[in-house]
């Protein structure tokens, strides 16, 4: 098994990167999540996990330790894949998610590409308690949904540099003003207003 990756990125994409590790290039796939962390680096540590088919030999790489081991709850899933996990992490945060199932959000689970019903109860059931142990989740705060537009906007203001705290909070700030809410480029040149 490799536990993590070392070195230099390479060649980056939202959904995958290519780490330069003494002169090997090891191909991983990434989600939208892992890629916001690294966007901006030049080297750095991938923590990985190696999944072995008949088909194939796949590397997944993430930015943090969290993310990794949410990933390996999610494929423990009947019916949740590798892809389908890595998309659970790209439409929302590690923390995002792990409210999700802990508060049993199904709708929010299913707004998730690849996540239907059936999906987003099964996981609720395995994963609810032993999610709940390992994170000190208030289960009767609501979960915040993060719509498209919002999501689109996150990731076009990090594009531009901006650190991801900053734009969440600009986002928020500007979406108190619902003629904000309507189109993006809207949101996004009045979020970079409110940085």
């Amino acid at each position: 098994m490799i536990a993590f990756l070392q070195g230099e990125f390479v060649n980056k994409t939202p959904a995958n990167v290519i780490v330069n590790v003494g002169g090997v290039g090891y191909d991983v796939n990434i989600s939208l999540n892992t890629y916001s962390a690294i966007a901006e680096l030049k080297n750095g540590l991938l923590y990985t996990y190696l999944q072995i088919t008949e088909n194939a030999h796949t590397l997944y790489g993430f930015a943090d330790i969290n993310e990794k081991n949410l990933f390996i709850q999610l494929i423990s899933v009947s019916g949740v894949g590798a892809s389908t996990a890595r998309m659970m992490l790209s439409g929302m945060k590690p923390d995002e998610i792990i409210k999700a199932i802990v508060q049993s959000n199904t709708p929010q689970l299913e707004k998730i590409k690849g996540i239907g019903r059936k999906t987003a109860e099964r996981l609720i059931v395995e994963l609810k308690e032993k999610l709940a142990k390992s994170h000190d989740i208030n289960t009767a705060s609501p979960v915040i949904a993060i719509s498209s537009i919002e999501s689109d906007a996150l990731e076009a203001l990090m594009a531009l540099g901006i650190n991801r705290n900053m734009a969440e909070n600009a986002i928020k700030k500007t979406l108190r003003t619902p003629e904000n809410t309507h189109s993006l480029e809207i949101l996004i040149k009045n979020s970079l207003k409110n940085l």
